[in-house]
């Protein structure tokens, strides 16, 4: 396999570096996670007017732009560059995902089109009331009624579920596990926003009571679902290496231009090991979070899981640990509500537990070796 970027990757790279500069800087992060719903609607819409990323991984059947998991993988690391606030890992990675790999094509035909051009904003309510996923055994349960389909029970942190107008809903059935529709708006189904350490990314409980849902599978859902999950959990390791590597930036250019005793602090001893050592887990990182993205372009299931959890666990810890370095670089100024380290280090830690701390993953990753 070529692990090899190519030259339409690059350009890809750089067009989204640029519209996420114009359109996602400090300022623009601050203001849009203090309201309610989490990100700029405007900056949504001309994300997908101008470079159609909502879209990115929709077939062109559907309007999209057809693209895979490592187009994807690139996206997302750019965002995590800038803390990027808005439903891409919600809309864009997990409700597109579950609706190529689960749903009929009816569903897909009706709702895929209206992602790819950023009129509709989608989910899935996939972890468990810890915060884990847990395709086989998700907390909701299906119940049929007459010719349609009721859920009860909780869903907790899910992406950008309290203004979803479409909720995507893996269901427990007397048939086996299915993914189930439910509208936003829907009669008996209580939204409500979750008080999390990160503000850049809206986290929702859903509370079903007897809710109204539509089946969009046939079959055992599960195999579909442990497949979106390793694809959510890939791109999301990309997300943690682009954040991490921004914070090795802030940190080596604050090393090179504090000055200390009337030397720079970057020519200490202590200051050089710790950029050292950063740089050394920001790469590594980037290797795994490559190395799944495409196993995920490859298409082979199992290897694609395997690379997921092992991505996912390195990422999370290298991010972390590359956030709270940055903020110890940076001394007092560190540790201020003025200085975006903190917020880099907000991100990486809600980053970390989000579908799965680094322990469950390899958890996960033993109990698929057989170890």
């Amino acid at each position: 396999m070529d692990f090899a970027f190519t030259e339409e990757h690059e350009e890809l790279r750089q067009a989204v570096r640029r519209f996420l500069e114009n359109e996602s800087s400090e300022a623009a992060v601050r203001a849009a996670m203090e309201t309610e719903r989490g990100w700029d609607t405007r900056v949504w819409e001309r994300m997908a007017s101008e470079v159609a990323l909502p879209g990115l991984a929709v077939p062109e059947r559907h309007g999209g732009a057809g693209l895979g998991p490592v187009e994807l993988a690139i996206v997302m690391e750019e965002m995590g560059r800038v803390l990027f606030c808005g439903p891409y890992l919600s809309t864009a990675v997990l409700a597109v995902g579950a609706l190529e790999e689960i749903a009929d094509e009816a569903a897909q035909c009706e709702l895929l089109p209206e992602i790819a051009a950023g009129r509709l904003i989608a989910t899935v309510a996939m972890a468990d009331e810890n915060g884990r996923s847990v395709a086989g055994s998700p907390p909701v349960r299906a119940v049929q009624d007459g010719t349609g389909w009721r859920l009860e029970g909780i869903a907790n942190f899910v992406p950008d579920g309290h203004v979803a107008d479409v909720v995507l809903v893996p269901g427990r059935a007397e048939d086996g596990v299915g993914l189930f529709r439910v509208e936003g708006g829907a009669p008996r189904l209580e939204r409500s926003l979750l008080p999390t350490l990160d503000l850049t990314r809206k986290l929702a409980r859903l509370a079903l009571s007897g809710t109204p849902a539509v089946r969009m599978s046939t079959g055992d859902a599960v195999p579909g679902l442990e497949r979106v999950q390793a694809l959510a959990v890939a791109a999301l390791a990309a997300e943690q290496t682009g954040g991490a590597q921004r914070c090795l930036e802030m940190a080596t250019e604050y090393a090179r231009t504090r000055l200390q005793f009337g030397r720079a602090i970057g020519s200490f001893q202590a200051i050089k090991h710790k950029c050292a050592d950063m740089l050394v887990q920001v790469e590594f990182a980037r290797s795994a979070a490559y190395h799944a993205a495409f196993r995920a372009a490859d298409g082979d299931g199992d290897e694609l899981i395997t690379a997921a959890h092992m991505a996912k666990s390195y990422c999370s810890e290298a991010y972390f640990q590359a956030a709270a370095e940055t903020i110890q670089i940076h001394g007092g100024m560190g540790f201020t509500w003025e200085h975006p380290a903190h917020l880099y280090f907000k991100r990486a830690k809600a980053s970390s537990v989000l579908f799965g701390d680094p322990i469950d993953e390899r958890r996960k990753l033993a109990a698929r070796l057989g170890i």
